[in-house]
């Protein structure tokens, strides 16, 4: 692993570069998948997933029938875990509800806001090395609580044909409408375009590799929006010489096993805790199944040695990590200084994998630096909010001419007229 000791700021955007390859090298192809499905519809569908996931389908969308299979083969351990993930992600996520807002700016003069739910989105679950059931219960159910109305959901199929049978048990556990075996830019294209097979959506949401993130920023140039850019996995942990190296170490390998472009993290002011954690990370690593994968993403991880804990909050917001990890004796000054991060999981007892899975935050998350201008998914991100307004006779005059001096101002004469055809009756 790679040891920096007390690197100088002006080095710090260099050692904080994330292992993505260009967002150029990547948005040819995708600008060349877009234009195949927008112009073929399913036709361009079926040869990329013939080519990206070497199997062809005569059809994409899951029936019932695969539905029951796949819950007949999950264990009933199993079902009870996904069930207790799912109840503590809703009691978090109904819980940010908010109530209509009434305010009368002056008399006679009514304003509020109402949320509505996005009737039509599209869920993109990443199949692959390992299907992630997960992401369906962090993106369905919030999308549930709002009341959308047409949940659309896209994953890859394997060699089979087939989708994980986790994939399918959440999805039916969790309202989502519509299952297609299509993943990749394909899917999102289609999501985009829409095809006789993929529903056009008004959004898309879930995280993916590169490829996925670049096309998901493509689908804005369509009209379609996306919940934020959100690629390969990072991590990032603070931790002093209290620590415990075993547990940090477990947390590194968590993020690391995601994929081989994956990121992960250590700063700290105790380098006797990153030679410990050094040598944990050695250990641990030997005896994971995804190894060879967890191995790529370690030779992109950096351990960096700060002399003090302002310097590594200054470190840590730069950075704007996905995952924030604080294992600290004074873990409150970086709970207070924390700008910029996605989700931050506090005490050595709070293993990000928590988040992962079932603690009831969200785990789609905003990454590559993103989490300085974008939140994670939550129940808002699901729901638009609209404002409305009433203005009674007392009301117009009382505003009227407040109106008609600023559209004046701006040489918008029907504006004013709207207003001053009124007041005349008035």
């Amino acid at each position: 692993m790679n040891i920096i000791e007390n690197p100088k700021r002006d080095r710090w955007s260099e050692i904080l570069k994330r292992p993505t390859q260009t967002v150029n090298a990547i948005e040819t192809t995708v600008n060349q998948i877009f234009d195949d499905v927008n112009r073929n519809g399913d036709l361009a569908i079926s040869k990329y997933t013939q080519v990206f996931d070497g199997v062809e389908l005569e059809t994409f969308i899951v029936s019932e029938d695969e539905i029951k299979e796949a819950s007949a083969h999950i264990s009933s351990d199993l079902k009870t875990a996904i069930q207790q993930a799912k109840s503590n992600i809703f009691k978090f996520h109904a819980a940010q509800k908010t109530q209509k807002i009434v305010v009368e700016t002056q008399e006679g003069v009514t304003c509020w806001q109402e949320k509505r739910a996005i009737q039509k989105i599209g869920l993109y679950i990443p199949g692959g090395t390992a299907p992630l059931f997960s992401t369906v219960l962090m993106l369905a159910v919030p999308a549930q609580i709002a009341g959308c109305k047409d949940i659309v959901l896209c994953t890859p199929p394997n060699k089979e044909g087939k989708i994980a049978n986790e994939i399918l048990y959440a999805a039916q556990l969790c309202g989502v409408t519509k299952i297609i075996k299509v993943g990749g830019i394909q899917a999102i294209a289609g999501l985009t375009f829409g095809t006789k097979t993929i529903p056009k959506v008004y959004k898309i949401y879930g995280p993916g590799n590169q490829f996925v993130t670049v096309a998901k920023q493509m689908a804005i140039k369509y009209g379609v929006a996306i919940d934020m850019p959100a690629g390969p996995s990072e991590l990032l942990v603070i931790a002093d010489a209290t620590a415990n190296a075993s547990y940090i170490a477990s947390d590194l390998l968590s993020q690391a096993e995601h994929g081989a472009d994956s990121q992960v993290l250590l700063v700290s002011t105790s380098k006797s805790l990153i030679i410990g954690v050094e040598k944990e990370v050695e250990k641990q690593l030997k005896a994971l199944p995804r190894q060879s994968i967890a191995e790529k993403a370690i030779k992109n991880s950096k351990l960096i040695l700060v002399d003090n804990d302002e310097d590594a909050l200054d470190l840590i917001n730069e950075y704007a990590p996905e995952h924030f990890i604080i294992c600290t004796e004074n873990e409150e000054f970086y709970c207070s200084g924390i700008i910029n991060a996605g989700s931050v999981f506090v005490g050595e007892y709070t293993p990000e994998s928590a988040g992962d899975y079932a603690s009831g935050t969200n785990h789609t998350l905003p990454t590559n630096g993103f989490s300085k201008a974008y939140s994670g998914v939550n129940l808002d991100s699901f729901m638009k909010s609209m404002t409305f307004q009433k203005i009674t006779k007392t009301g117009l005059k009382n505003i009227g001419n407040t109106i008609e001096l600023m559209a004046e101002a701006e040489g918008l004469q029907a504006h004013k007229n709207a207003v001053s055809i009124r007041l005349k009756d008035l």
